[in-house]
């Protein structure tokens, strides 16, 4: 794998990768991985944390055939899209390549090379809007935490670069092996593609309660899935009963109306930060329809999606858990 940087990247997207290949090497990868950093000029990349990072490869002097080539992000990722040497070494090297990646706002750097059109890419939340209208042949979709579209990996946010690397892992070398990584990096083996980026950060302060707490954390990443209150109850191994009386004591809110919530806040997010259509949205976020997703909005915010799509900020909900509604 040779991996793309340049000055004030952001350390971790250099990280990720390449400590769970190393790992997949110590663990029997064969044909085993080598990891390169490169750069133009083979200058120094120095991250946005201070730490200069040697660059092993000049990125003007690598001929031949690579396996992986990944672009990573950072806070200088304006800089680096910016770059005619780097977008241009760029694109040579990924015709290359027999595949192609990116992490976070390296997927700016991508699409200023014409690696990004007419394919579906994602990249941070954050950062996804101004990359459609930057390159609008680019679907950019900000909902997944890695894409993979032909040759073309993007993935999300720093830790969805483990993620990525974990499949990738498996697709060279089988599930054992990643697995096994997965293991050593105490990590989980691994998110799936489509787990929404944004359902990690909706939630507030975490509650006390451990139960209660680990039902939050899973009602968040798992916000198209049955989230009855039977089958929260069926997952804690207690009854209806005690986990709505739960709920009540450490959200302020029964269980129906605490996934109502996490799930009108990430279509929220979504609708802000993605031009996917309100149906797909509702799909992605457990709603049985783009009209009770509205309706949804109107209960939490007290507003439609058109107008939150046009707030400079994210809405505050109206209520703590907006109106009760049976879940599904």
């Amino acid at each position: 794998m040779l991996i793309v940087a340049y000055d004030n990247v952001q350390i971790l997207d250099i990280a990720c990768p390449s400590g769970a290949l190393d790992i997949a090497n110590r663990f029997g990868a064969r044909p085993p991985y080598r990891i390169d950093l490169g750069t133009v000029g083979r200058r120094p990349a120095r991250s946005s944390a201070g730490i200069a990072l040697a660059a092993g490869q000049q990125l003007e002097a690598v001929t031949g055939e690579l396996d992986t080539l990944m672009v990573v992000g950072g806070a200088g990722y304006e800089e680096a899209a910016a770059d005619p040497r780097l977008v241009a070494q760029v694109h040579r090297l990924a015709e290359r390549s027999r595949r192609v990646a990116s992490v976070c706002t390296g997927a700016y750097v991508l699409a200023a090379a014409g690696l990004l059109d007419h394919r579906r890419a994602t990249t941070h939340w954050g950062y996804g809007e101004r990359l459609a209208a930057r390159h609008p042949t680019v679907a950019v979709d900000v909902a997944p935490l890695y894409v993979r579209d032909g040759n073309v990996y993007t993935s999300a946010g720093v830790t969805s670069a483990l993620d990525l690397t974990l499949a990738l892992i498996e697709d060279d070398h089988g599930p054992t092996l990643a697995r096994a990584v997965a293991r050593e990096l105490v990590s989980y083996l691994h998110r799936p593609a489509d787990q929404a980026q944004i359902s990690m950060f909706l939630a507030a302060p975490p509650p006390g309660d451990r139960l209660v707490r680990d039902l939050s954390g899973h009602i968040n990443a798992h916000l198209a899935d049955d989230l009855s209150p039977r089958a929260l109850a069926a997952r804690a191994g207690v009854s209806t009963r005690h986990l709505t009386r739960l709920f009540s004591a450490h959200l302020g809110m029964t269980p129906a109306r605490a996934v109502r919530a996490a799930r009108t806040e990430a279509a929220a997010h979504l609708v802000r930060s993605s031009e996917l259509p309100l149906a797909a949205i509702a799909r992605r976020c457990g709603f049985g329809s783009a009209q009770t997703l509205r309706q949804a909005f109107l209960d939490h915010y007290g507003m439609g999606g058109d107008r939150i799509r046009r707030m400079p900020d994210m809405p505050r909900p109206r209520t703590p858990g907006g109106a009760e509604t049976p879940v599904p």
